[in-house]
This record gives C-alpha cells, structure tokens and sequence, in this order.
C-alpha cells in the first residue's frame, strides 16, 4: 500500500501567501519561475468552493507546448495498447490536442456521456473526500502542468494525467460506473483500513488495470494510459489474474514502473466483477476475503 500524500506536492497558504512545497529532485524544484506559476495556479483551487465558478487558468504557449507534446506522443501508444473502451471514450469526448482544456470544458465534455463533471485540486485531496466524491460524479483534477524541461515525465498527478487519463476513462459510461461504485464504497467505510483498502484496489485497477482483449494484453489504467514511458513496458510486468485481497494487501513503490500488475479477463470482469467488489464492500470484506483464501489453502 502507499501513502496518497507521497503523489502530490504538499500546498499550504499563509500571511505570505500560497507555497506548492516541490521536493529536491523534482524537476521544476530549482526554477523559481515554475514554482510561481504552479502557485498562481493552486491558489484559486485552494480557495474554491463547490458552486463557485470554476477557476480559468490562461495557460501559456509553453504549457500548450507541453499539451501538444505529449497528446502527440500518446496517441499512437494508445491506438496500439489501449483498451477499445478508452479509445471509444477518447474520441467521444474529443479533447483538444492543441492546447490544455479548461476544467469546466471537460466536464462539459462528458456530463452527457457519463455525468461526471471535474472539480479542481490545488495538489492531494483527502482520500475519504477524493474517493466519497466519485460517488457523486465528481472526479478531482489538478490544473498545473508538469515541467517544461521534462514533457514526457511528470513525479506526481498533473492536469495530463487527470484528463488525459481519467478524463477520457470517465467517457466510457461502464467505466465511469465503476468508478461510482468505488465512491460509494468509500463512503460506507467506516475505517481508514477499508478506506485504504478500497484506495489500493483502485490503484491496480482504475489506476494501474490491464485487460487481455482480443488475445492482447491491453491497459485501462489512468497511470499507464497517461504515461509515455510506462505504456510501453506494461507487458513485461508480472501479470496475474484479479486477486482483491492481494490487490488491497500488497507493497508497492508508486515511484517506479509497477513490477507486478492484475489483468482483467476482458471488459465483463471489469464492470462486473470489480463493480461487484466496489458494490458490495464494506470494513468487513477484507476479513471475509482472508477468510475465505485460508480455507482454499487449508
């Protein structure tokens, strides 16, 4: 299991005002014009209420530089090792690929396919927050960009990911559900170890899921589909089948390329099996899966 803080840049705001506190080895960490603009950008998110506006980033000719880049780099990566269901999502919600969209432009985008709409994130949502909102639709983006300096690579969740990953999954009505389903699991935990557990399962699923299709192992996963070195390497991870008490149980490094991923048997395990898992989850389903596998073993 991991920390969901260790994905994000912790953001704070005092009398000085609004600080994005970036690690020594991030890329943008020694350049001070980078670290004022991811500020200018956190500071309407952190300040945001549900009903306000959305806040409008002006994004620049670098940062759309940067869109443009990688949406470019992507697109065939996807075409050959994505899922149908993501490309079907994909050109349905027909995001530009010349400039970075506007949060409110997304959820435009796919409020008439599966209902979710976007709200912004300064930098880490608190998980029961993060997880409780799906059930609600809502799906947490942050609106900064990576690194100018490093385009194909970001350390942490930024606006490609969220919307190129995400953004595009939520397109796909089934699996926009079971991103739901995930929400109200969450919001039935009455724990931080089920919350957690429910965090781990999404992460080698809606995170980090493949899915064999057609004879080919393909992803699903918002963290591969949106990152250009790891969809490639997917394939030579280990691959095993759907295992939840080992999918909410096992230790993983979220800083290196997953060594070991689970495969869905095609989009019926996805929808079916894990929305059943994510539907029927409580505090007690991880006792009851232990349970049940020390039985098989006995």
């Amino acid at each position: 299991m991991f920390e969901e803080g260790q994905l994000y840049a912790p953001v704070t705001e005092d009398e000085n005002g609004v600080t994005v506190h970036l690690t020594d080895d991030h890329p943008g960490a020694n350049d001070p014009e980078y670290r004022r603009r991811r500020e200018v950008i956190a500071g309407p998110a952190l300040r945001w209420r549900p009903g306000d506006p959305v806040p409008q980033v002006e994004y620049t000719d670098a940062e759309n530089a940067i869109w443009r880049t990688v949406c470019a780099e992507l697109a065939p990566k996807h075409e050959r090792l994505a899922i149908r269901g993501f490309l079907e999502g994909k050109e349905a919600l027909g995001l530009p690929t010349d400039r970075v969209p506007q949060l409110d432009e997304v959820s435009a985008g796919l409020q008439p396919l599966s209902g979710f709409r976007l709200h912004p994130a300064a930098g880490l949502v608190p998980l029961d927050q993060f997880y409780g909102s799906l059930a609600d639709g809502v799906f947490h983006s942050t609106q900064y960009l990576r690194h100018g300096s490093q385009p194909l690579y970001t350390p942490e969740p930024d606006i490609i990911h969220e919307v190129v990953g995400h953004g595009n999954l939520l397109a796909n009505p089934a699996i926009a559900e079971v991103k739901r389903r995930a929400g109200e699991a969450a919001r039935r935990c009455e724990t931080e170890a089920g919350l957690q557990f429910v965090a781990d399962v999404f992460w080698f699923t809606i995170e980090f899921g493949v899915m064999y299709e057609d004879g080919e192992l393909r992803a699903y996963g918002a963290g591969l589909l949106s990152s250009y070195g790891e969809i490639e390497e997917f394939r030579g991870a280990t691959i095993l089948p759907l295992d939840f008490y080992s999918m909410g149980t096992v230790e993983y490094d979220i800083s290196h390329y997953q060594p070991t991923l689970f495969a869905c048997d095609g989009m019926s395990e996805l929808t079916e099996r894990v929305g059943e898992f994510f539907a029927e989850f409580d505090d007690d389903t991880p006792g009851r899966l232990l349970a049940a596998r020390n039985r098989t073993a006995s």
